[in-house]
């Protein structure tokens, strides 16, 4: 697991409920891969012990990463502080994707 940084927020919502939680830097994530897609796990070890999985196939990724560069060209218009860090990995990516497959 690798330690999360900054902060992911959870929230799945049913009709009679709601689940909410956070994952904070007492807590970790990791990404892995399979010929189906991705998945992410965060995983909090502190405190109330939880998890989350989400798995997202590769073409659903595909549609989820263009959404996000939509919405993150407005939001991120006048931020400097988190751009290199998203750009880096936007371009750790890319690099992947075009690697030759073993």
């Amino acid at each position: 697991m690798k330690p999360i940084v900054d902060k992911a927020e959870v929230s799945i919502d049913y009709p009679d409920k709601a689940y909410m939680g956070s994952f904070g830097r007492k807590a970790g994530f990791d990404v892995t891969g399979d010929a189906d897609g991705v998945t992410l796990k965060l995983k909090s070890t502190a405190g109330e012990k939880r998890e989350v999985q989400i798995h997202l196939h590769y073409y659903l990724l595909a549609d989820v990463l263009s959404g996000m560069a939509g919405a993150m060209q407005a939001a991120l218009a006048a931020d400097d502080v988190h751009r290199p860090a998203l750009a880096e990995a936007a371009t750790a990516l890319a690099a992947a994707l075009k690697a030759t497959p073993r």
